[in-house]
């Protein structure tokens, strides 16, 4: 079992007050997550919050978007350049396996990294209705991407629970987009080189 936090999930407290406040302004975001099992969820967290809302401005790959049959460096690089560059805050859905995909991890990394071409974005975490709870306040840090938890862990990153108020998920963007550039993320956790399996990563 991984580590539990007593107080719940950090800022689900504190936001839980703001559910009657205007939307915070609008970021342009990009969605990492599982393509084979969370496809469902991305859709319905752009639907949700850029179309019906505009909580947001997508900036995500959209399915056909970039040919699957490139090199695989062709496709990050266009992920980089097209995608990420033009992004100010980086939300991570997280399920059930998202934690085992090098995808996940280079984008992330890719993300929080500050450079002259592609300055850093925020980073925040989402936890999928499928994702498996320790109970309704606590996870299991094993089970989440290790750079996201890293990050969460050094006050870069938020984790909250999967919610579709507007106004709350407006704020969480809006608070990792302002950390961007009052706290420094951590990159020390070394870099996906393949899939990982297995229930839960290890240190």
């Amino acid at each position: 079992m991984g580590d539990m936090y007593p107080g719940g999930l950090p800022g689900q407290t504190k936001t839980l007050g703001l559910l009657g406040l205007a939307l915070a302004p609008k970021h342009r975001v990009f969605v990492s997550y599982h393509h084979a099992n969370d496809q469902a969820y991305r859709e319905a967290f752009e639907r949700i919050f850029s179309q019906q809302h505009e909580v947001m401005i997508s900036t995500s790959v959209q399915i056909g978007d970039i040919d699957p049959c490139l090199p695989p460096e062709r496709i990050r690089q266009i992920v980089r350049d097209e995608y990420l560059r033009d992004s100010t805050v980086t939300v991570v859905l997280v399920g059930t396996q998202t934690w085992q995909r090098k995808h996940v991890d280079w984008e992330i990394s890719s993300s929080i990294r500050d450079t002259e071409l592609n300055p850093r974005s925020g980073l925040l975490g989402i936890l999928l209705p499928s994702f498996p709870m320790v109970d309704d306040m606590h996870f299991d840090k094993y089970t989440i991407p290790p750079r996201l938890y890293y990050n969460y862990q050094c006050g870069f990153a938020s984790i909250q629970k999967w919610s579709s108020a507007p106004c709350l998920v407006s704020q969480w963007i809006h608070q990792a987009y302002e950390r961007r550039q009052t706290v420094e993320p951590d990159q020390s956790y070394p870099s996906y080189s393949y899939n990982h399996t297995g229930i839960r990563w290890t240190p």
